[in-house]
């Protein structure tokens, strides 16, 4: 068992792994991106990584706190589910309105893998192989949807 403080150390340590890892690709947009904090520009939409000690999942969040407008977004996904399949060359999960870690209502289209401990070290190159290609392929996803959900953030 970890204290509070190791166990911040090493997930700090294996997302500052990740993200030097990453470092050397740019973004499809021709950018520089922080490809651990991911902005994609449009208020409410996220792209979310987390790793622990059982499995390591991504996502795409839909965090708007109207649940009307939540669902409008989830639903514009949804319009364009086939494209997100094409880029990641898997079918993801789609979940609307269900809750967060801090039990906020959210939107909520990823992936999720089981048997793998963020604070095992020889588990890291699973993680790193699980997110590496999904990023890079909602990378791709966003920069053929974006302006979609720009014009509907408005």
């Amino acid at each position: 068992m970890y204290t509070r403080e190791e166990a911040s150390r090493i997930k700090e340590e294996f997302w500052t792994s990740f993200g030097k890892y990453l470092a050397p690709h740019q973004s499809v947009f021709g950018t520089k991106v922080n490809w651990v904090n991911y902005k994609t520009g449009v208020k409410d939409i996220y792209f979310r990584m987390q790793a622990d000690k059982r499995t390591a999942s991504i996502c795409i969040a839909i965090t708007h706190a109207d649940l009307g407008l939540q669902e409008i977004f989830f639903e514009q996904f949804q319009e364009f589910k086939l494209i997100l399949e094409q880029a990641c060359q898997e079918e993801w999960d789609w979940q609307l309105h269900t809750q967060d870690d801090y039990g906020r209502t959210i939107s909520r289209i990823g992936l999720e893998i089981h048997e793998v401990n963020v604070f095992n070290k020889q588990d890291w190159p699973a993680i790193i192989s699980f997110f590496k290609p999904r990023l890079i392929a909602l990378d791709d996803f966003w920069y053929d949807v974006k302006d979609n959900f720009v014009e509907l953030s408005r």
